[in-house]
């Protein structure tokens, strides 16, 4: 048993490489790196400010907070203070005005990721560049609806935490057990995403499928990646010593480049599982 699944799993991992290398990922990751370095501030900036208006206190603070703890220290500090400059104030003029232009912007590094993901599935982009980009809005719409559920879940995870405390007094295992819940919504969050991009992002029809190997194997590679990086430049790359003020955009690109790697190399398994999936149909 043992003897006959090895084989197909090396086989898998050959036809799994070759594709990558067909598919030239890695320059489509840096692509990813460019457009989401230029839509990652207007969705920032777009989410922030709708946070005010909500009955919710302190989702500001819980993002950052992940901020902190997921992204190297230069790019989280400059995430962080775009974060508190929109959110000191409830800003109008941006919700009335300027949400158009932000959804547009925001839409860019979806729409790119909609792109590489047709690239993987060999298939052309046939819905045409308006009905793309109203998809592209519409994911970023879902995402943006995503990260305000989610953190509002762990806010309010906080708040209960708190009575727990007030009631049970400071006990470790009560705090062990709600970082695991925090962390289990956060997979949970990043579970859904993965899937949805999945599902909308290429020109196929499919069914949605909430856990797939692709999904979990991209999320698995972004969170190992993302500790594994920002452990690496906050232990030994300076970038701010090295390039100054552009380090942060520096990490911050490189960071985006690491993310959109683990969203094609899902897409990738989760294109030959279906094939496989297709081809044990058939036979």
């Amino acid at each position: 048993m043992t003897n006959d699944r090895a084989p197909k799993t090396d086989r898998f991992a050959r036809r799994l490489l070759r594709k990558i290398q067909r598919d030239d990922i890695f320059n489509g990751a840096a692509a990813l790196g460019f457009y989401l370095t230029l839509a990652i501030f207007p969705a920032v900036i777009l989410t922030m400010a709708v946070i005010p208006y909500l009955p919710i206190e302190h989702v500001d603070q819980a993002i950052m907070d992940l901020l902190r703890q997921a992204l190297p220290r230069e790019a989280s500090s400059m995430l962080t203070g775009v974060v508190r400059d929109v959110t000191t104030q409830r800003s109008g003029g941006l919700l009335s005005f300027g949400i158009a232009a932000s959804l547009w912007a925001t839409s860019t590094g979806m729409y790119a990721i909609m792109q590489q993901l047709n690239t993987t599935y060999d298939v052309e982009e046939g819905r045409g560049f308006f009905k793309g980009r109203l998809v592209a809005i519409g994911l970023s719409l879902l995402f943006i609806v995503l990260v305000i559920g989610a953190f509002s879940l762990i806010v309010l995870g906080g708040v209960l935490q708190d009575w727990v405390r007030s009631q049970l007094g400071a006990n470790d295992a009560v705090f062990a057990f709600f970082a695991l819940v925090r962390w289990l919504i956060i997979a949970v969050g990043l579970l859904l995403a993965f899937a949805i991009i999945y599902y909308l992002g290429p020109n196929v029809e499919q069914r949605f499928a909430f856990v797939s190997p692709g999904s979990v194997v991209g999320v698995l590679l972004l969170v190992a990646a993302s500790l594994g990086f920002a452990w690496y430049v906050q232990s030994f790359g300076n970038y701010s010593a090295t390039y100054g003020s552009i380090g942060a955009v520096i990490v911050l690109m490189l960071w985006l480049y690491i993310s959109g790697l683990a969203i094609l190399v899902g897409s990738e398994i989760n294109v030959l599982v279906q094939g496989r999936a297709k081809q044990a149909d058939s036979a």
